[in-house]
């Protein structure tokens, strides 16, 4: 009897799967509840312009402190007047009395306060304890409704379904280990291509010219640490800003804050270029402002770059300049001395991620390199993937393409083994998620500026970004409107003095979230208003 050679098993090893065939035939569908047309019409607003420069209320806080210099007791004081006003008895009483206790000590200039080590840090110590004790603290039970967020609802505008199969198909390829410290290849190219796009013409970058990051904020902090080291001149940081990023850079020597007011939605580069001198290491800056959404037109923009002596870094901050009116991007803007910072966080509704990039001149991005590479290693390496298709996208899109041929195709490598049936469903299936997305943004942005045309309640629209604001009377400082709106109506806003706006009761509104929350809010806005009628 012949006994029959077993078979050897297979040895074949599947390739790779293919970038995009995971996706479904059809996407789900992500259209978040419309705004009733009931509610729809002419944004209106009532407030044209916003200062944020400190007013006497700021200033007094200055006046009565022990050291003025001392950023630990000017919270302590500015919280304990807060508390006086509007707290609750018996809650909290030694701040309460603390500021009971204090008296004016001396006189203090606004110049002063703007120069002060202790100002930047103050407004972070607010900010830490807005989020830390009161919101997500000791008055989280009393918030119904959080609407000083400042980032896109992610359960309702999430990333797109396309982002999300690049995240996937990273994991499955196990693309996580090291990497250049400024990101993989391909993926800067991709940034390049896609900022090159939105440029004149003959203004182009490369590859060269970009670094991905962790974010926005780690980017201008580690930025303010580069460029900062043995600088003697302060630096410049215009207001409105976020504190994070003022307080990156007053860690690495002396400051001058600059308020920017705005009017009409559009702001001055003036402020700043008087600021300016000729050793300025360092000027920071929001394209457009949070929490306004007002716009440093291109012209604007173009003459700071212009009046800047060429040693002094001009570090754009671009992150909300999105959702609305914006204005092509200058030359100017590709200048040697510039540094523009994007990330995912608002844009594209991924604060968590932590990723993005920055565009400056290839010998700058040449020496960051060896800081990034010695301070941080490099960026996550499973989020390259999902920046270049990202950034591929987007290009296609800005530039009106419709479909895809064999040249987009050609913009991948190989081993993703793109079919280009796979590649033209995703692009629909990426440009029909944001066009959504981004209209039904605008809509509730719009919708709810004209529902705060309340009694007492002057909305600043904004002209871009998620965010307005909206200065609320009755109130001494924007401090104690949040806590008192929250009290009796349980909505959460962002007082302005968290963002610079150092003057009034100006607090910020986040959009981004569901309708539903929204219309509540506006309803007990409204409520309170009625009541305070016929009170």
């Amino acid at each position: 009897m012949i006994t029959p050679t077993p078979t050897a098993p297979s040895t074949t090893v599947p390739g790779p799967p293919a970038l995009f065939s995971a996706l479904p035939v059809s996407f789900p569908s992500r259209a978040p509840a419309r705004v009733p047309p009931t509610v729809r019409g002419a944004v209106s607003g009532g407030l044209t312009g916003l200062d944020p420069q400190p007013d006497e209320r700021w200033l007094e806080v200055y006046r009565r402190a022990a050291d003025p210099g001392d950023p630990r007791q000017l919270r302590d004081l500015f919280l304990g007047r807060v508390e006086a006003e509007v707290g609750t008895p018996g809650h909290r009483s030694e701040a309460a009395e603390l500021w009971r206790a204090s008296t004016p000590l001396r006189d203090v200039t606004v110049e002063e306060v703007l120069c002060s080590r202790a100002t930047s840090t103050l407004v972070k110590a607010l900010f830490n304890f807005y989020f830390r004790e009161d919101l997500y603290g000791d008055l989280r039970p009393s918030a119904d409704i959080i609407l000083s967020g400042g980032s896109v609802d992610e359960e309702q505008w999430g990333l797109p379904c396309v982002l999300k199969d690049c995240l996937s198909y990273a994991l499955t390829r196990d693309w996580y280990g090291y990497s250049d410290s400024c990101g993989r290849t391909s993926a800067r190219e991709a940034v390049a291509r896609y900022e090159s796009a939105r440029m004149p013409h003959g203004v182009a970058y490369g590859p060269r010219n970009v670094a991905l990051t962790m974010g926005a904020t780690y980017a201008i902090s580690g930025l303010a640490d580069f460029v900062l080291r043995g600088a003697t001149a302060p630096a410049v940081c215009a207001m409105p800003n976020y504190p994070p990023l003022v307080e990156s850079v007053a860690r690495r020597g002396a400051i001058r804050l600059v308020p920017l007011p705005s009017v009409d939605g559009l702001a001055s580069a003036q402020p700043l270029i008087d600021a300016l001198r000729p050793d300025t290491p360092l000027v920071l800056l929001q394209t457009a402002a949070n929490p306004t959404g007002a716009l440093l037109p291109e012209s604007e923009i173009t003459r700071l770059i212009e009046a800047a002596a060429p040693s002094t870094v001009i570090l754009l901050d671009e992150c909300h300049e999105w959702l609305g009116d914006t204005y092509p991007c200058s030359a100017a803007r590709a200048a040697r001395n510039v540094v523009r910072v994007s990330s995912l966080s608002k844009n594209w509704s991924a604060p968590g991620l932590k990723v993005g990039w920055l565009l400056a001149d290839d010998a700058f991005v040449d020496e960051y390199y060896e800081y990034v590479s010695t301070t941080l290693g490099g960026p996550p390496s499973v989020f390259y993937t999902l920046v270049e298709v990202l950034a591929r996208m987007e290009r296609w899109s800005y530039c009106g393409l419709e479909e895809v041929g064999p040249a987009q195709l050609a913009e991948f490598e190989s081993h993703y083994g793109i079919a280009i049936d796979d590649l033209q469903a995703a692009y629909q299936g990426y440009r029909a998620e944001r066009c959504t997305r981004e209209r039904a943004l605008l809509e509730q942005r719009d919708a709810f500026t004209a529902g705060l045309a309340l009694p007492g309640v002057s909305a600043l629209p904004a002209r871009t970004s998620i965010n307005l604001a909206a200065r609320i009377e009755g109130f001494a400082d924007s401090y104690t409107c949040f806590r008192t709106l929250l009290r009796e109506t349980g909505v959460s806003v962002f007082p302005g003095v968290l963002t610079f706006c150092l003057a009034g009761p100006v607090v910020r509104f986040t959009t981004a979230r569901p309708w539903n929350q929204l219309a509540t809010a506006l309803d007990r806005l409204a409520g309170r208003d009625r009541r305070k009628a016929t009170s």
